[in-house]
């Protein structure tokens, strides 16, 4: 039996900047939420990839949340965490701030919850080190993370 090779966190953490340009947004000049789910996507896939070593696919976006709109302008701050490592599949995290360029203020807008199964060349899953959660905070997510994909597993099956 192989023994699976464990990751922290930290060890596949991503942080990406994206600049919102005039394509990028409404008529209100507001960052469109397409744009904004492309994004988080992109960061949650590259945390997802970094942890498994692999190219990978999105399997599921829990939930999105938009709390505030982002202008035209502002730089977009995207941080991606695992909070969950199956056996092929991991969940991540994905937090999002707006910076105003001018103020350097910095507002948190959204909140997004995904999850990446990890593929081999054929594309098909393969398995995914163990996540170590280290902080107090990891471990709440881990836990959190853990009862929701149970509860997802357990409405499969019925």
């Amino acid at each position: 039996m192989k023994i699976r090779s464990k990751k922290t966190p930290s060890q596949s953490k991503i942080e990406m900047t994206q600049l919102v340009l005039p394509n990028d947004t409404n008529l209100l000049n507001n960052l469109l939420g397409g744009r904004m789910l492309h994004w988080i996507d992109i960061a949650g896939a590259l945390a997802a990839s970094k942890h498994a070593n692999s190219k990978v696919a999105t399997v599921a976006i829990e939930r999105v949340e938009f709390r505030e709109p982002v202008n035209v302008g502002e730089m977009v701050i995207l941080y991606a965490k695992l909070t969950y490592a199956g056996n092929t599949s991991m969940d991540i995290k994905v937090d999002v701030y707006a910076e105003n360029l001018e103020t350097g203020i910095r507002i948190k807008t959204n909140k997004a919850y995904l999850t990446f199964v990890a593929l081999d060349h054929q594309e098909k899953p393969i398995t995914v080190p163990r996540l170590k959660p280290e902080t107090p905070n990891e471990i709440s997510e881990y836990k959190l993370s853990e009862g929701k994909r149970n509860e997802r597993k357990s409405k499969l099956a019925k």
